[in-house]
């Protein structure tokens, strides 16, 4: 094994660089623009030009480089070609040969941003110890990953672990963002939350410190919660029924060992995992009763871990 290797989260806004030692150690991390115009032609050799340079600056050879993982925000085949990419503009793009031409041979591997995420608070976060997890990722959406036997299933389309799509409400008129009608993102994500709350600000005569807040987000819910706001639990009570069940549908499938809790909206800590978990462990099959919940530990760098990781395998 060698000394080194790069971790690449790729955003439609920046990328995440790391250079970590391979024993799971990050030395530096730094961040550089997503150029994404061209159809996003200038991203890989703006990435590998910058990793040179961080080369360079610390004196590596090409021979001390495992190699480079990439995560990047869309699906990704298991032989490495990624079938389309809004957010970069790519399609049909073997990312991995690409970045290995860049940079004189290094190995490289890609594979989806949440799925590496995974991977990584498996490597080095919440998931620490275990090689069967399932990470989910409560963002603007929601998004997740699946570790079996201590490697991401990216399934037959690149499209493994996105639970966010799990239908939970077949009688929802309002379409998610996907285009279809009553995802799990729709309940569980930051901005399902505000959604949910303003709902039952319409129709609650309680009052409710809400009322005193002039942008409904996630965050305020829970910092509202906290306190013991009738509404506040009503709106997290919801939210947590919905993501606890639809978690134990998938613990029938995956069996995982935990369940890791990441993203923004994680951010309210263990009065959300208790609520979740409270309504995952009414409705978990006898068999997956044991499976533990944590939160992920890694924060933003996750993804860097995971694709390091990714090249370890």
């Amino acid at each position: 094994m060698k000394k080194y290797g790069f971790g690449v989260d790729i955003g439609g806004t920046t990328c995440k660089l790391g250079l970590f030692e391979t024993t799971g150690t990050l030395m530096e991390k730094w961040e550089i623009p997503t150029d994404t115009s061209s159809e996003g032609k200038n991203i890989l050799p703006d990435i590998a030009k910058s990793l040179k340079e961080k080369m360079e600056e610390q004196i590596i050879g090409m021979e001390d480089i495992e190699g480079i993982g990439i995560g990047l925000p869309g699906p990704v085949r298991s032989d490495g070609v990624v079938p389309m990419c809004v957010n970069l503009g790519w399609k049909n793009k073997n990312v991995a040969k690409e970045m290995e031409a860049l940079m004189e041979g290094i190995k490289a591997k890609a594979a989806n941003d949440a799925n590496v995420a995974a991977l990584g608070e498996m490597w080095q976060g919440g998931g620490t110890g275990c090689k069967n997890l399932v990470m989910v990722t409560l963002g603007t959406g929601v998004g997740g990953g699946i570790i079996v036997d201590g490697e991401i299933m990216p399934g037959s389309n690149g499209a493994g672990g996105e639970i966010g799509h799990i239908t939970v409400n077949r009688n929802e008129t309002v379409p998610c963002n996907c285009g279809r009608k009553g995802c799990l993102e729709q309940y569980a994500s930051a901005t399902g939350i505000a959604r949910i709350a303003k709902e039952h600000l319409a129709k609650d005569h309680e009052s409710s410190l809400l009322e005193e807040i002039g942008e409904i987000t996630a965050k305020a819910v829970f910092d509202v919660y906290k306190n013991g706001d009738k509404t506040a639990e009503a709106i997290v009570e919801e939210f947590a029924q919905v993501l606890g069940y639809a978690l134990s549908n998938l613990a029938c499938v995956l069996d995982p060992e935990v369940f890791v809790i990441g993203g923004g909206v994680s951010k309210a800590g263990k009065p959300l995992l208790d609520a979740v978990e409270k309504y995952y462990r009414q409705a978990a099959f006898s068999s997956c009763d044991s499976i533990r919940f944590a939160l992920a530990a890694l924060g933003n760098d996750a993804g860097m871990y995971g694709c390091v990781k990714l090249i370890l395998e």
